[in-house]
């Protein structure tokens, strides 16, 4: 998964807020060249809301993000924001998963990559608005959640972003182990 032979380190960008809706339409066959033509390698993206597996030759996840933000808003005409981790972070969220007893159950587990580590008031603030049958654990810079109804039918998803205020993107458990997958490949 790191660098072999030179050829470079697999990455993962996780895209928000494009073909939402019908808005902000991104092809992924757009997405996929667009990255290649910026010098990555080995690209492969996974569902149309936005996530690239990629291999860089040099770059750490913040440069890349920073990267891949300012060319991206330059050829789309609108901002993205893109949470860049490497394939060795998305093992881990999958080994830390708090909900092991709900992996079975992919619709109803997802992990939010958040842009930093909240603070503990701020994660206290949010385990005051989660009175319904959603239960979240944060490690680190991801928040695990199980909605048991869906994340469709979840008020307390829906507040998420407002009382955590730190930036992040949701994926879903089947996301996050496809994701885990295709970045074993492409490091293989």
């Amino acid at each position: 998964m790191s660098d072999k032979g030179g050829k470079g380190t697999v990455f993962v960008a996780l895209f928000s807020g494009i073909n939402v809706g019908g808005n902000r339409i991104v092809k992924m066959a757009e997405l996929r060249s667009f990255f290649e033509g910026l010098g990555f390698s080995d690209v492969a993206t996974y569902v149309q809301s936005g996530n690239v597996v990629f291999r860089a030759k040099k770059g750490t996840a913040a440069a890349l993000t920073s990267q891949l933000e300012a060319a991206f808003e330059k050829k789309w005409g609108f901002n993205s924001r893109i949470m860049v981790r490497d394939a060795g972070w998305f093992e881990k969220l999958v080994k830390d998963n708090p909900y092991p007893e709900v992996a079975g159950e992919p619709t109803k587990l997802h992990a939010y990559t958040l842009e930093r580590e909240p603070t503990i008031e701020e994660t206290e603030r949010l385990a005051e608005k989660c009175t319904g049958p959603e239960r979240f654990e944060i490690k680190g810079d991801v928040l695990y959640l199980h909605a048991p109804d869906g994340l469709g039918k979840s008020v307390f998803a829906n507040l998420i972003p407002r009382t955590l205020k730190v930036p992040g993107t949701a994926r879903n458990w089947r996301s996050v182990l496809a994701l885990v997958e295709m970045a074993r490949k492409a490091g293989g």
